[in-house]
């Protein structure tokens, strides 16, 4: 089983979700997500695993999401649009995001890691 957990190591949530990572015995990658950002690629492969809406991909309380005003800008955007700009500075990406074969979970929820880590052994 091959995890990666892309994070900011001065992000609280990151450290949280890393800790817990560890006391789970869950082996993982860590992945810097601000010196080695993902690609459009990437996250076009992640958003497909995840199920998700694309917007779950953005760090909503982050300060670049407000600078940008993307509230107001994320509706009228096509999904291209919005992974060119998710692949242009890792701070606008939701962290942490835990990443497996089959899965793509951005935020750390405790209950849907623990899950997919299960599934994933």
């Amino acid at each position: 089983m091959s995890i990666l957990l892309l994070e900011y190591p001065k992000c609280s949530t990151c450290k949280k979700a890393k800790k817990w990572l560890e006391e789970q015995g869950i082996a993982f990658e860590e992945r810097h997500i601000v010196e080695n950002n993902a690609t459009e690629e990437e996250l076009r492969e992640w958003h497909r695993k995840s199920g998700l809406p694309l917007k779950r991909f953005f760090n909503t309380s982050g300060m670049k999401y407000r600078e940008l005003e993307l509230k107001d800008k994320l509706p009228t955007m096509t999904e291209e649009e919005q992974y060119q700009l998710l692949a242009t500075d890792g701070m606008l990406v939701k962290r942490p995001l835990l990443l497996g074969e089959d899965f793509a979970i951005p935020g750390f929820k405790e209950n849907e890691w623990a899950k997919a880590c299960a599934l994933a052994e």
